[in-house]
This record gives structure tokens, sequence and C-alpha cells, in this order.
């Protein structure tokens, strides 16, 4: 099976757009990802992939806690800058969720602590248990076929 087509095949399947965060004495660390998911209701348990490769992946090992920001519509600035595209430094102001870094403007916020890691091929899967969360209003962030998309309006739809 080609990488390049299966990639492709995944890339149907349109996704939300999160900044993954976490700090270390101090320093906060983020990083994209669509690979999240919520896991079970009780106890309150989500999911995050973090590829054997990411920065990321050392730094949630060491401070056993990470936040999900699922970004809004106007956030695709900071899935670009956490994604490594943008190169030039930026300032981002973090407020705080649990003790951990949260995005300002993101519509859903989620602090957990690690209760369980997997390693699954070229990525650990980080089981966490969620400590708190925050929601806001807004549209998300689409992801799908390798661009950033948007929400239509609503439509209704008539069965003829």
């Amino acid at each position: 099976m080609d990488d390049r087509q299966f990639r492709q095949a995944m890339g149907n399947f349109a996704t939300g757009v999160t900044v993954i965060t976490t700090e270390i004495e101090g320093e906060q660390h983020g990083m994209t990802a669509n690979a999240f998911m919520s896991v079970s209701l009780e106890p309150k348990l989500v999911v995050i992939s973090i590829g054997e490769k990411a920065q990321m992946l050392g730094k949630i090992k060491e401070s056993k806690k990470f936040a999900i920001n699922v970004l809004s519509d106007v956030q695709q600035e900071y899935s670009m800058l956490f994604a490594g595209q943008i190169k030039e430094p930026r300032t981002v102001n973090f407020d705080s969720l649990a003790g951990l870094p949260v995005l300002t403007g993101a519509i859903a916020q989620v602090a957990c602590e690690v209760v369980s890691e997997h390693v699954e091929g070229d990525h650990t899967l980080f089981i966490g248990k969620v400590l708190d969360f925050k929601v806001e209003e807004g549209d998300p962030l689409l992801f799908f076929k390798g661009k950033y998309r948007s929400l239509l309006p609503e439509m209704s739809f008539i069965n003829k």
C-alpha cells in the first residue's frame, strides 16, 4: 500500500483543528493536531495521538498533562504557527485552565492529566482524564483534503 495514497484517503475525513498545549517549568509548548477524540463520559476521558518524531511527545511524557484547544474558524494562524508553518516569532497570549496553558478564543478548551499511554505504530496515544473544560461560542476551523475550511450557513433539507 502506498503511503501517499493512504494519507490522501485519510484526508477525505473532515476534521476539526486543535492545538495541544502543555507547560514544563513555566514554559508553554504547543502543537497542531487533528488526531483527537472523546473516549468516555464516565469517567470523562479523551485521547490524543502524537507522532514519535514530534517534539511534543517528550514534553507530554514529562509533564503528564495536556490541554486540547479546539480552534475557531478565525484561528487558522494559530494552527499554522503551532504546525511550524509560520517561521517568524509570534507572541501568543495564553489563558490558564486547571493550571495548563490554553489559547484565548478557542471554542473548546479541555485540560487533562495523562492516565495511560499506548505506543501504536509510529505514534503514542495518550489517554487523558478531563480535569476541567470550557466552551465558547463560535464555529470550528475545519481541515479537509489538505486545506482549511469553514462551515457553510445551515441549510434545511426537504424530503421530496
